[in-house]
């Protein structure tokens, strides 16, 4: 795959972040013309030729040594999700060139769909790495249930982020949020360079929002973890919710992640996940269990 221009971008934005003074090294003299490292500063500080670098950022990564890359993401002071992308990068270039792949949608197991319904307490959902919601619990669809507009396909968080405005209203800090949205799928993008729905996601949020042009533009990644939320949901108001992302086994070869939502114990939060599950219980729409493919 010619993905060359995804690896200059990516190693000259990591490139131009990073000050003399934070990589450690003593500024030449004359004026700079870069925003951060010079490309033979970072040549310096991964042990390799100014030359050699060069024709690294310029998107020549095939068949470069796992040392080699180690020691770029080093002196680029990389974390450990842009680490795992610039290896994704250098995978995708060495594997031959074929035609974008259109994977069906992955089959949840009825299995999936029994742990999801098991967890009354919490919102819980799976989705893949185009983040497409492709299972959840009552609770989880309730929580999410702004999203759930379109029969038609499946719910999906970039979608509702960057061309839905409702998604002002829903997150507190919508603008976090989809920082985070678009790095996801800038990491997918970098495992799965062939995969050609994420393609055609990416193809139309891009034309559509300049806000997400932005933000692709920017090369930044991120691994799914843990963390905090908060939601102002339409029916029960502010809720901050604490969250974790777990990799499941993969279904037809797709990667699948489970998210779990929980508030924290006799908090105000709490109050509100209740209300909520109460709500859905009672409205046929939030209740409507999504049912695997």
């Amino acid at each position: 795959m010619d993905n060359r221009s995804d690896i200059r971008d990516f190693l000259s934005s990591r490139r131009a972040r990073i000050t003399p003074e934070q990589a450690g090294v003593l500024p030449g003299g004359g004026r700079r013309r870069v925003p951060g490292l010079r490309r033979e500063e970072v040549a310096v500080l991964a042990g390799v030729s100014t030359d050699w670098y060069t024709r690294l950022e310029k998107g020549h990564i095939a068949g470069v040594s796992e040392d080699v890359l180690l020691a770029v993401a080093r002196a680029l002071q990389l974390t450990e999700a842009e680490r795992t992308h610039l290896f994704n990068l250098a995978r995708a270039a060495t594997r031959p060139a074929r035609a974008p792949q259109r994977r069906s949608r992955p089959q949840i197991q009825p299995r999936v769909q029994w742990m999801l319904d098991s967890m009354t307490g919490s919102a819980a959902f799976v989705a893949d790495g185009r983040l497409d919601i492709l299972a959840t619990n009552t609770l989880g669809r309730a929580l999410h249930s702004p999203l759930f507009t379109d029969p038609g396909r499946p719910a999906n968080f970039a979608r509702f982020q960057f061309l839905d405005p409702q998604a002002d209203d829903f997150y507190l800090d919508r603008q976090a949020a989809a920082d985070v949205t678009v790095a996801l799928l800038r990491a997918e993008a970098g495992r799965r360079p062939h995969d050609a729905p994420l393609r055609e996601l990416v193809g139309e949020l891009s034309t559509v929002s300049a806000e997400f042009r932005t933000r692709w533009a920017a090369h930044d990644v991120r691994i799914h973890h843990d963390g905090v939320k908060q939601f102002r949901h339409p029916v029960v108001g502010e809720l901050e919710l604490t969250y974790g992302t777990f990799d499941m086994p993969p279904e037809d070869g797709s990667v699948l992640r489970l998210t779990i939502y929980t508030a924290e114990p006799g908090s105000a939060s709490e109050d509100g996940l209740r209300l909520l599950a109460s709500w859905a219980t009672t409205d046929a729409g939030a209740a409507q269990e999504v049912t695997p493919s």
